[in-house]
């Protein structure tokens, strides 16, 4: 949102042109959803995978966004496989993202809200990867910039179009956020008042019980806390599910089909042109100009007569990068002058510059490698061009029988004897809570969402996991239940434990409060058995190692008497005992140096809070529905 790019913008700085590239690819992975906005109510029922009020999202356009997803994550860790992917939830966060923009497109297109083509290139002229000397580069190295990060020009301006649209959506629903003097007070107060503490902790499964309880107290505990104990509403169902491994082991590729892939697709496989130079660089300083050009056409002399470039630029030039034999690599010698950046791109590889007078400085360059733009051969990427077009065509496959099942499962109206007369097994879901996971199949817990949506007997639109596709039939529907004690007893005995070892921890923390006055809270955690910790500068909603967030130290580390010990504080894991050593508080007359500042940081942390909640209202008001 707003918020993230303000973030990154006050980060341009520190990031190269290059990576603001990759920035700016990731933001058309996300907004790839709008480009194809205007196809989405041509597709075909079978083919959803969303509903957005009367906007479909179709299963290619899904794969697609995740496979570009996939890609980006796989050049940036090397590592990235499938359990990896499934850990991290990629795939549900990428059909979230889609969401999220497809809601926001619709709102935009409700509000009239659109991009003008001047506002587009007011915001590539500004673009910070596109800047050099704080100046726009210029069309050609435009051009060529987003070449090298394989992007076309239409792809990148539409990109910006929908960042344009979606700040300014942005800005009408968050335009009547304000804030109140108390709330900014509150806000300046929690980030820069600090407390310096010492604290004792005592966690609960550190503490021993002599033997096992009785079966009886157990029950009786039971008994008593019944109601907490119910069994929610389980669902099962038959279902058929066709992984797209399996359906890849049937395809046979030809020739012809890689061939028409690799035409179609050339610009993925377009390496863009290597050129990598070095620099010897003098700058004048205090020195004569006479002086310095002169000492340059010296080293010049030198590198004709034969010796290294590499070691001239250690032991003469006077960047950053003399230390690396002057070496500005394949990408960092384009944030060089115009001047100098021209002068590269006339050399030959091998070839070196005459002296190149600067502003400030003299510049000897030299480009150590040069290749020309070129796309791949076929042979050096077939075996990608068979993995994707494997995928896609078992998605196609499993996608066509699943269609094919659901249609005659809905004329018999029983999965079961449909699957039975195409010939697919047929399996059973077990018992399902919503949201649980099916192994191997389905770790996002799609399925059983799903079940959870159906009445019973009915039947589901194709479901789409990372694995493959599927369709399921409700059988049985369990409400949910109070649950009697042998359904929880393992559950009800360890609960039990744990209040009476919080019981035993309390004790113990209690005889720590009454010893605090005679001896040092360091000393009676080494007596007792406690963990000892300090902390400099504790503020409001600050972690505190194993314990956490807790609202009630937070309230006693800015309220306790200095040098007081506080009464045990429950946590979940435990006790903890609190000791302030000092504090640093401030006044509305601090506040009024930093007014401005902490405005714009609370007023944006309140709006990106409420368009956050926003949009899971617009998510039910548009009736989202995942297949």
């Amino acid at each position: 949102g707003e918020i993230m790019l303000k973030a990154m913008r006050k980060n341009v700085k520190k990031l190269s042109p290059f990576l603001w590239l990759v920035i700016a690819a990731f933001i058309i992975t996300i907004f790839a959803v709008w480009g194809g906005a205007g196809r989405l109510g041509e597709t075909r029922a079978t083919g959803a995978i969303v509903t957005i009020g009367k906007e479909r999202i179709s299963a290619d356009l899904y794969f697609q966004n995740l496979r570009q997803r996939l890609e980006g994550l796989k050049r940036e860790f090397k590592d990235l496989d499938s359990k990896l992917i499934q850990q991290l939830n990629i795939p549900r966060q990428v059909l979230e993202q889609i969401i999220q923009q497809t809601l926001l497109s619709q709102k935009a297109q409700e509000l009239g809200i659109d991009a003008s083509s001047e506002e587009i290139r007011e915001k590539i002229i500004g673009f910070p990867g596109l800047q050099r000397e704080g100046k726009f580069v210029g069309f050609e190295e435009y051009k060529r910039i987003l070449e090298w990060n394989r992007m076309s020009i239409s792809e990148f301006e539409e990109s910006l179009k929908k960042e344009i649209i979606l700040n300014k959506v942005m800005k009408v629903l968050t335009a009547g956020i304000t804030l109140t003097p108390e709330e900014l007070w509150e806000s300046y107060k929690n980030r820069n008042e600090s407390a310096k503490m010492e604290f004792v902790i005592l966690e609960t499964e550190k503490i021993e019980l002599k033997g096992e309880p009785l079966s009886s107290e157990v029950k009786e505990y039971f008994e008593k806390n019944k109601e907490k104990y119910k069994i929610p509403e389980k669902r099962e169902a038959a279902f058929v599910f066709l992984e797209t491994e399996d359906i890849k082991a049937e395809i046979e590729l030809t020739d012809s089909d890689i061939e028409k892939y690799y035409k179609e697709n050339e610009s993925q496989f377009k390496d863009p042109e290597r050129l990598k130079a070095s620099r010897i660089y003098l700058p004048y300083d205090e020195k004569e100009k006479e002086l310095v050009l002169a000492e340059a056409q010296g080293i010049l002399e030198k590198i004709k007569g034969g010796e290294d470039f590499g070691n001239l630029a250690k032991k003469h030039s006077k960047d950053n990068k003399a230390n690396n034999a002057g070496d500005w690599g394949l990408y960092e010698w384009q944030t060089l002058s115009s001047g100098e950046k021209t002068e590269i791109e006339k050399l030959s590889e091998g070839e070196t510059s005459g002296v190149v007078e600067l502003e400030e400085g003299i510049s000897i360059l030299k480009v150590t490698e040069k290749k020309p733009s070129e796309i791949r051969p076929l042979e050096e990427v077939r075996e990608r061009i068979k993995s994707v077009v494997k995928d896609q065509k078992a998605r196609e496959m499993a996608e066509e029988r699943i269609s094919r099942l659901e249609k005659r499962a809905r004329k018999e109206k029983s999965l079961s004897a449909a699957a039975q007369i195409i010939g697919f097994e047929l399996k059973n879901t077990g018992l399902l809570k919503e949201g649980e996971t099916i192994e191997d199949i389905d770790s996002a817990g799609t399925i059983s969402t799903t079940l959870f949506e159906l009445k019973e007997k009915e039947m589901s639109s194709p479901i789409y996991t990372y694995k493959g596709v599927g369709i399921a039939q409700l059988e049985k529907v369990e409400l949910p239940r109070q649950a009697n004690f042998e359904e929880v007893e393992k559950e009800v005995k360890e609960e039990f434990l744990v209040l009476r070892k919080k019981e035993k921890a309390l004790e113990k923390m209690k005889k720590v409060k009454a010893e605090l006055k005679k001896a040092s809270l360091e000393g009676l955690a080494e007596k007792y058995g406690l963990e000892y910790n300090t902390a400099d500068k504790h503020k409001r909603g600050q972690y505190l190692s194993v314990i956490g967030e807790n609202s009630k130290i937070d309230e006693l580390a800015f309220s306790l008497p200095l040098k007081e010990g506080s009464e045990p504080v429950e946590f979940e894991e435990g006790y903890a005992l609190i000791k302030i050593l000092d504090r640093k508080e401030v006044t509305q007359e601090d506040l009024e140096k930093d007014k401005e500042t902490e405005k714009e940081n609370l007023l944006g942390a309140k709006k990106n809070k409420f368009f956050q909640s926003y949009m899971f209202k617009l998510r039910e008001e548009k009736k989202v529905k995942i297949k």
